[in-house]
């Protein structure tokens, strides 16, 4: 029985779980080449090296954790829908459990850093627009985006690191929506 031949998308899949677990030094060829079931071989027909994966790993986390959430949300002409649809999307959406804080943990490696950064300002910018059109000024829309986006990272790391503490954070609609409305509540205090 032959092997299905794996595709570039399967190799940067794998690499993001692997980080998700284990950090920058788990995106290693040899460990993600046998949890995918093949020889290191396939991997240079997609990748020139490791950092190369590293990089295309988080360039797709940038687009689609990130510009492909703003697209969806962008045309909700209503802020307030907008931030709500936005903030159960980054919540609840989560296609790599754990890999948000991983990526916060290695902030300072030189193939993440960039991106993280680039991922981190578009976010807030984005966050900063909406809460302009809700009416904040915009140096006070510019402070809750950053308020805003601490609560996300702030909650995903408790998600992460310490469920059985801050069980509120997993499965918890009631805890989930109480965070939601009041981060968009957050916008009508003009």
């Amino acid at each position: 029985m032959t092997k299905p031949r794996l595709g570039r998308a399967d190799w940067i899949t794998a690499a993001l779980a692997a980080l998700a677990n284990g950090g920058v030094a788990a995106v290693a060829v040899d460990p993600i080449a046998t949890a995918l079931g093949v020889t290191r071989g396939s991997f240079y027909w997609h990748f020139e090296n490791r950092a190369d994966l590293l990089r295309a790993a988080l360039e797709w986390w940038e687009q689609e954790g990130t510009q492909t959430v703003i697209d969806q949300v962008r045309h909700i002409a209503d802020p307030y829908e907008r931030l709500r649809s936005l903030f159960r999307i980054a919540l609840t959406e989560d296609p790599t459990e754990g890999l948000e804080p991983a990526l916060v943990a290695h902030a300072n490696d030189p193939i993440v850093a960039p991106i993280l950064n680039r991922v981190t300002a578009r976010r807030i910018d984005f966050l900063t627009e909406a809460y302009t059109e809700a009416g904040l000024p915009r140096q006070r829309a510019r402070m809750q985006a950053l308020v805003t986006y601490s609560a996300y990272v702030g909650w995903t790391e408790l998600r992460h690191a310490t469920p059985e503490v801050a069980h509120e954070t997993v499965d918890d609609p009631a805890a989930l929506t109480y965070l939601i409305e009041t981060l968009v509540e957050a916008g009508r205090s003009a």
